[in-house]
Parts: C-alpha cells; structure tokens; sequence
C-alpha cells in the first residue's frame, strides 16, 4: 500500500504551478494514508500484534510527463471525486519547469518516491496457545549462557 509521501516531488510542484498560474490549486494526486492510521485501522479490526513496515523507493524519470504517463499506466490517477478535472498546459509547462528545478538530478532526470507500506496483523484463536504470565520462566535467560559449561562437562 502507498503510504503518505508518496510523490510528494509531484505533489508540491503541482501546487507550486498551479498556485502562481491559477490562483489556487486543487489535488491532482491520489490521497495516501499515514502509517499511524493503518495501526488504528488494524487495531479496531480486532487485530493485535501489529507490525507495519515502510520501505522508500525512488524512482528517476526522464521528466514530469514520464511520472504522469507511467503513472496512468499503472492505474494511479487521481480518485477523488471533488478534483477539478483538468490542468492547464501552461500549468503542466511551469510544474515541469518547477519539478525540475527542486528535484532534478545532476544527469537531467527527476526522481519520484514511492513509500511502501507492509503490514500484518494477527487475532488469538482459542485453539492457539496463549502467552503465559509475565514472569511465570522457571529459567532464566541469564542461565544460558552457561549452557556451554554444562554441555562439555556431560560429553566427557
């Protein structure tokens, strides 16, 4: 699952453009969730035990029309129902124009970040064993390490 700085190059040229040429900007990127909220939304499933994960990978493009066209292809356009429905090309000019300036690479190409989340959760079954009272360890762990000892004296 996405996370919520995914394309955030993308995102801030966008508003960036938009604002100067337009007066105002709108979303023209999908919203993302925050790695908080999929904690709470796991948690009140009834899931405990959770764990997420978040990983970043950047990938560099050639250009902003390349992230855009790679992006559709993927199936990512923008979903939210109250986005203004199109850009306009002088927009798209000077978000290209921006993107490259804040977030272009030495070699010409711009990167876009793509935040990763992982996440598993687990629910107790009756049939499971349970975790057993803290503190209820008949050994200790600080025993182990004379295990070795032990070990040596019965082998001879």
């Amino acid at each position: 699952m996405f996370g919520g700085d995914t394309l955030y190059e993308l995102r801030c040229s966008l508003q960036l453009a938009e604002l100067e040429r337009e007066g105002g900007f709108s979303p023209h990127v999908s919203p993302f969730t925050a790695v908080s909220d999929l904690g709470h939304l796991l948690s009140r499933a009834g899931f405990n035990t959770l764990t997420v994960d978040t990983d970043e990978i950047q990938v560099n493009y050639p250009g902003l029309f390349e992230v855009m066209e790679d992006l559709q292809g993927m199936g990512e356009s923008n979903c939210s129902w109250n986005r203004k429905p199109l850009l306009h090309r002088d927009t798209m000019l000077a978000a290209a124009a921006i993107y490259q300036e804040m977030y272009g690479n030495s070699d010409g190409s711009v990167p876009a970040t793509f935040q990763i989340f992982y996440m598993i959760g687990w629910k107790f079954h009756e049939s499971q064993a349970r975790p057993t009272q803290r503190g209820s360890a008949t050994v200790s762990f600080g025993d182990l390490a004379k295990i070795d000892g032990l070990l040596s004296r019965g082998k001879k």
